[in-house]
């Protein structure tokens, strides 16, 4: 049996909250084998949610935070080769 840990993605749009938190647009949790996978789900689900959406504009940034809420990785729409 592998080892497989939970990551939870979270998107985040341009506007903060009241208290100066990130607005989260989307959360997902994921069980996967590692940090790379957690990575390669969340850049997927980034890149979706930037795409030209009807109502409101695109994803800012995406995160992924482990099991026990530690940031592990962030990426913002400035951070991207252009």
């Amino acid at each position: 049996m592998s080892s497989r840990e939970t990551f939870h993605i979270e998107i985040l749009g341009p506007e903060s909250g009241m208290d100066g938190e990130d607005a989260v647009r989307q959360r997902v949790s994921v069980r996967v084998g590692s940090l790379e996978g957690a990575t390669e789900r969340a850049l997927g689900l980034f890149a979706r949610a930037r795409a030209p959406q009807r109502g409101g504009g695109p994803a800012e940034a995406v995160r992924v935070i482990d099991g026990a809420g530690t940031e592990v990785f962030f990426r913002s729409r400035f951070d991207e080769p252009a």
